[in-house]
């Protein structure tokens, strides 16, 4: 474990490769682990804050730091979700009981109106039946049950996860929806990353040692470059090398760290040893120091790398190498490979073009680097974009850099655009062109009217790079830009505009772009995340496109979707998602594309984390919590926005002849409700292929099929309706319930869908408490199909 303070209220705990954030964020206090995937897959971090770790008020409310720690560690580890359900706290059960949403049924206690502060009666919405929303779960402080952490760690008896004998099917929790209704213990043993390890798994015959943290501050930022100057890179490559390096130099890698430059062909040498960054004539130097011809064989030399990166603390630890080629290597790369891995460095990898060795991949993967490919042609940019993306962040965004525009032209005269620049970045702001014979005349104005012209620039005529550094911060606002090609044919010009935080106090809005998976034989879709947030919390309602390209040419582009249906988990939580299905054998790199709408916001909605207890009933008396703070969707206000970011490249190799045949996506958020007699359902339209196409037709599966041939299906990602007026008279207290499969032109069905339930409910002329229902299963057959309790 190693702990890594950046500022009195913003520490980073790095856990292997998992990352527990500690800040002050606008959830409150509330302990949460961010998840993109789906059940059994790792999550992303932990997020703990300082007066969670230090303020023992706050155990009352989340439970011990230990058993909060463990709840979460399963959110991040083993892929499972809460048991509790916050937008939808209760449901009618089998047994015609009013029910809270838990795991397991038996945790006991009472129901209350804790809206004014003092427990009251709660109640009822006369069209459910159910508590209205001021009404909450108390639970009693002893309970005779164990399980479990999933749902709320605070109560002293809870201490395992819940089995398949006490799990609770029927609540309607993310546990259930996400994981086919299986417990968490079952997803931990049978279908996590642990489940091999926790089959030979035999109880400690003794008490475990107490474990040893070392806390440590984090160094500055030491990191090599080595770059490739074979013979196979001579002519363009070279001169491209040397263009994203550059950038690399002067506007990603941030002030404090250290650098240095390693060059190789038929054996390794230094172009310049550790530099620290110090201003303009430090990033200048090491500038110069680019390597700018080639010849030669491929021998690596990561030996010398690490001779070099160990000049300033005699250690390669955390340290970072970007290691860039276009070939195979000539040397002995397994014994340089097994060297990397102990040298505890971190080694981000870069393959340029088609021929790059197959074990950068493992190299990056085996060292918590990043993998790229890029091509080498100008027009795409994507050499400069993966350079760019090696922007290390120490957990502090003020300091990251950020990529506001990426794009190219192939023109004889003008190239023209606009791009935003939003109220959160302005300062370090830059405007890069690289062209690809004659310098164009340059043309850029602020918001305000200024003009930047030639007099302004620095034209490096060498590397063929256009450089306009703005003064200051620059305005908020669209930029626009005019670059003409008067001297040379029809030329490829490319821009990139990065810049920083415009104030220390106000983290930028970024984007993190990531695939579930970095390999696939193409026998399961993909799936492309795009995370957009600004200070952490989710920014929804923004533009987000995918552009997925191989090394062998196909490229595909997705719109990412963040509306809780197929491949997205959960509905404006500022993750957009996208199944790629499109698969052909080849390495692929990712770029993705953000913007703003008219009404983009930002949302402090909490992911899955440790559940806020409103209180406790301790002999027989009910003692409240503070009550929580509410969850506030406000305008992202920070003006209009773009933003880049580049991804870690993934491998599919399909076997020959193999065809991959995919079903539409599973239909995960069916609801249903009564409008008087008639039932309405509500789903989001799959494709025909996952979540791309038509999809051809939907049966609403079970022991009644209902008709529904006048329902043509829509456009994927379109809200449906379905209405219809049961075949029989619905009485009072009757649960009707609902699952929808769809199928495509070939034939294949998705999987079921969730389960919508609803229930007939006529309020009688004297409310009780808890009204006794009988209940229909108009579904049986299918619901014994899924769950054999039932």
């Amino acid at each position: 474990m190693i702990l890594v303070s950046t500022d009195c209220c913003h520490v980073i705990l790095f856990l292997t490769n998992y990352t527990l954030s500690i800040s002050k964020y606008s959830f409150g206090d509330e302990p949460y682990t961010k998840q993109m995937k789906g059940c059994g897959e790792e999550g992303e971090h932990i997020h703990f804050t300082p007066d969670f770790l230090l303020k023992d008020d706050l155990l009352k409310v989340f439970g011990p730091r230990e058993k909060v720690f463990v709840h979460e560690w399963a959110h991040l580890r083993w892929g499972v979700f809460d048991e509790y359900n916050k937008k939808q706290p209760f449901y009618w059960s089998k047994n015609q009981q009013l029910e809270h949403t838990r795991c397991s049924g038996k945790i006991a206690g009472k129901l209350y109106d804790v809206s004014s502060g003092s427990p009251l009666p709660c109640s009822y919405d006369p069209k459910t039946g159910l508590p209205t929303k001021g009404c909450k779960f108390i639970p009693n402080k002893d309970q005779k049950t164990s399980s479990s952490i999933m749902f709320m760690p605070s109560l002293d008896a809870v201490k395992t996860f819940c089995e398949d004998g006490d799990h609770n099917t029927e609540a309607p929790n993310r546990q259930n929806k996400e994981c086919n209704f299986r417990s968490t213990r079952t997803i931990i043993y049978k279908h996590s990353v642990d489940s091999a390890a926790l089959k030979t798994l035999t109880p400690l015959k003794t008490k475990p040692p107490p474990p040893k943290f070392r806390v440590v501050q984090r160094k500055s930022r030491a990191t090599c470059l080595i770059l490739d100057v074979s013979g196979s890179m001579s002519g363009e490559r070279i001169r491209r090398q040397q263009q994203a390096a550059a950038l690399f130099l002067s506007e990603i890698v941030e002030e404090g760290a250290s650098v240095a430059i390693v060059q190789f062909s038929n054996d390794a040498s230094i172009r310049s040893p550790l530099t620290k960054i110090k201003g303009k004539a430090s990033r200048d130097a090491l500038i110069k120091n680019l390597p700018t011809s080639a010849g030669g064989g491929t021998y690596i030399g990561l030996f010398l790398v690490f001779q070099v990166l160990k000049a300033d603390d005699g250690d390669t630890i955390g340290d970072d190498v970007i290691f860039l080629t276009d070939g195979e290597a000539s040397d002995n790369i397994n014994t340089c490979f097994q060297t990397a891995v102990k040298s505890g460095a971190i080694i981000n990898t870069l393959a340029l073009g088609p021929s790059a060795s197959v074990i950068l991949k493992t190299m990056a993967d085996q060292t918590g680097g990043k993998f790229v490919v890029a091509k080498d042609d100008l027009l795409s940019n994507q050499l400069v974009e993966a350079f760019s993306s090696f922007s290390f962040s120490d957990g502090d965004p003020i300091k990251q850099t950020v990529q506001l525009e990426s794009i190219g032209k192939n023109t004889a005269d003008w190239f023209n655009g606009t791009v935003p620049i939003d109220r959160t970045v302005g300062n370090s702001t830059t405007f890069t062109v690289i062209y690809e014979r004659a310098t164009p005349t340059v043309y850029i104005k602020s918001p305000s009217g200024r003009v930047y012209t030639q007099a302004h620039i620095k034209d490096d005529t060498a590397s063929k790079t256009i450089t306009l550094n703005i003064p200051g911060t620059a305005e908020p606002g669209v930029w626009k830009y005019s670059f003409l090609n008067r001297k040379a044919p029809a030329q490829t010009m490319t821009l990139t505009v990065t810049s920083r935080a415009a104030q220390d106090s106000v983290p930028p809005l970024i984007v993190t772009a990531k695939m579930n998976k970095l390999s696939s034989d193409g026998s399961k879709p993909l799936v492309v995340y795009a995370e957009v947030s600004q200070n952490l919390m989710p920014v929804l309602g923004a533009n987000v496109s995918a552009t997925l390209q191989s090394d062998t040419g196909h490229s595909v582009q997705l719109y990412l979707l963040d509306n809780g249906a197929a491949a997205d988990n959960v509905k404006d939580d500022g993750i957009y998602s996208r199944y790629f299905t499109y698969l052909k054998s080849g390495r692929y790199s990712l770029k993705v594309k953000v913007t703003d709408r008219t009404d983009t916001k930002r949302s402090i909605g909490k992911p899955s984390g440790a559940l806020y207890v409103p209180g406790y009933i301790i002999n027989g008396k009910v003692e409240l919590n503070p009550q929580e703070p509410p969850v506030n969707v406000e305008p992202a206000n920070v003006g209009s926005f773009s933003r880049i970011a580049t991804g870690e490249s993934f491998v599919v190799k399909v076997a020959s002849g193999v065809t991959a045949n995919f079903p539409p996506n599973r239909i995960r958020d069916l609801s249903a409700e009564f409008q008087n007699d008639n039932v309405l359902l509500n789903w989001t339209a799959p494709g025909e292929i996952y979540d791309e196409g038509t999809m051809l037709q939907k049966n609403f599966s079970g022991a009644n099929l209902l008709n529904t041939s006048g329902l043509q299906p829509k456009e994927v990602g379109s809200a449906e309706q379905h209405h219809f007026l049961p075949d029989t008279q619905i009485k009072n207290g009757t649960t009707l319930f609902f699952a929808i499969q769809a199928k495509n032109k070939k034939g294949v069905k998705s999987e079921l869908s969730n389960i919508a339930r609803v229930t007939k409910f006529l309020p009688t002329p004297e409310e009780p408490a808890y009204p006794g229902f009988s209940l229909v299963i108009i579904i049986k057959s299918m619901l014994r199909s899924l769950l054999p309790q039932w």
